[in-house]
C-alpha cells in the first residue's frame, strides 16, 4: 500500500508564499514523477505542473516561471513552492506520484486527498 499526504496549505495573505509538500509512504523504491493539480470550488480540476526524477518538467501557462516543482527521493517527498499568491489561487491542491516499488518494475500512480489553500487579507 502506498499513501500520499499533502501538507503546507492553509491561509496566506495576497502576495505571500506557501510550499506544498507531498509525502509518500509504503513500498517505494523511488519516485519516478510527480504532478500537481488544483480545483477551484465549482470548477474542473486543473493541471499545474509535473516533473520526472530525470529532470523533465511540464508547467501550465498559468504558473510558468512562477512555481518550481521538486522531488526528494531520499525523503520520498515532492514539493511545490508557490509565491506571489493572489485570491485567484484559492483552491484545493492535489499531488499525484508515479513510483517504482521494485527496481526494473513498471511504475504505479497514486493520488493524494487534497489540501486547501486560501489566499485572503
Amino acid at each position: 500500500q502506498v499513501r500520499l499526504v499533502e501538507s503546507g496549505g492553509g491561509l496566506v495573505q495576497p502576495g505571500g508564499s506557501l510550499r506544498l509538500s507531498c509525502a509518500a509512504s509504503g513500498k517505494i523504491y523511488n519516485i519516478v514523477a510527480v504532478g500537481w493539480y488544483r480545483q477551484v470550488l465549482g470548477k474542473q480540476r486543473e493541471f499545474l505542473a509535473a516533473r520526472t526524477s530525470g529532470g523533465g518538467t511540464n508547467y501550465a501557462a498559468s504558473v510558468m516561471d512562477r512555481f518550481t516543482i521538486s522531488i526528494d527521493n531520499a525523503e520520498k517527498t515532492a514539493s511545490l513552492p508557490m509565491n506571489n499568491l493572489s485570491p485567484e489561487h484559492t483552491a484545493v491542491y492535489f499531488c499525484v506520484v508515479a513510483v517504482n516499488k521494485d527496481p526494473g518494475r513498471p511504475s504505479e500512480e497514486y493520488w493524494g486527498q487534497g489540501i486547501q489553500v486560501t489566499v485572503s487579507s
